[in-house]
Formats: C-alpha cells, sequence, structure tokens
C-alpha cells in the first residue's frame, strides 16, 4: 500500500459571525451536533481523544485532538487504525463579523483510486458541513445537510 501526502481535499466557506463563535462551534459537541454529527462525548481538547457520533448511521469514530490554537487553528487525527488522516481547520478573522474558514483533509493512503475517492468524499462532505455550519451560525437554521446526504430507503 502506498502512501501519498500530496493528495488533500479542501473546503472553505465564509461565515458571518466572529472568529471566537465560529470557532467554539466546532470545538463544542453541542454547537456541532447541529450542523454535523449528532452527538459528541465533550469538547476537543489538545492531546485529548473524544468520540463523535452519526447516531442515524449507527456509526462512532474517536478524534485525537493535536493542536488548538485559540480561535485560530484546529487540527485533529481520525479514521480507521492505520488509515487515519489529518482534518485541520483554520479560522481567518476578515473582521470582527466575518470568519472564513478552511477545512483541508489529508494523508490518505492507498493506490490512486483509493485515494481519489477518499478526496473525493472528504471534500464533498466538509462542503456539506461548512453549508450546514452557515446556515445554523448565521441564521439557526439546522439543514440535516449531513442526515439528509444518506436517506434511508435509498439504495
Amino acid at each position: 500500500m502506498a502512501t501519498v501526502n500530496n493528495n488533500f481535499a479542501k473546503a472553505e466557506m465564509l461565515i458571518r459571525k466572529p472568529v471566537s463563535e465560529v470557532f467554539q462551534a466546532f470545538i463544542n459537541p453541542e454547537i456541532t451536533s447541529k450542523f454535523w454529527f449528532t452527538k459528541g462525548s465533550e469538547n476537543l481538547e489538545e492531546g485529548k481523544s473524544t468520540v463523535w457520533s452519526w447516531e442515524m448511521y449507527g456509526f462512532s469514530l474517536t478524534v485525537l485532538t493535536k493542536i488548538i490554537e485559540e480561535d485560530r487553528r484546529i487540527v485533529i487525527e481520525w479514521g480507521n487504525s492505520g488509515e487515519e488522516t489529518i482534518v485541520e481547520w483554520i479560522f481567518n478573522p476578515l473582521n470582527e463579523k466575518e470568519t472564513f474558514v478552511s477545512i483541508t483533509n489529508s494523508n490518505f493512503k492507498g493506490d490512486a483510486d483509493k485515494i481519489l475517492s477518499e478526496v473525493r468524499n472528504a471534500t464533498e462532505g466538509f462542503t456539506l458541513v461548512l453549508a450546514g455550519a452557515k446556515a445554523f451560525l448565521e441564521h439557526q437554521i439546522q439543514l440535516n445537510l449531513v442526515l439528509d446526504r444518506f436517506p434511508k430507503g435509498l439504495s
């Protein structure tokens, strides 16, 4: 199995809220669960693991928080053993009321077809997460994008 470190998925979005509010939305599972996973065991904390669950899919995973730079950056490691990838959030305040969020998922492993599939899925997934975060933070609307991406009854 080859490792290709220069392949990555990236999604970016302007969210019209202060950087501290946007940053907390990804640290605090009580907020994140409004637009991404359904349950988080605790706030992200540097050097600690937490469990994120998508109860509608019967799926959970452990996330190891590698780096937290308050209101600037979050880096986590997640995935199946031996296939962990790195996810990095960069929070760029454009002014007191606007934050540009960039999410990069990297360190995909496998052959070219597997890596391409993982990059495509991660790009789509994080784009939905950012769109959901934007709707919730700016307008208090829960779009259920992650839930509705794979509805029951669809083969």
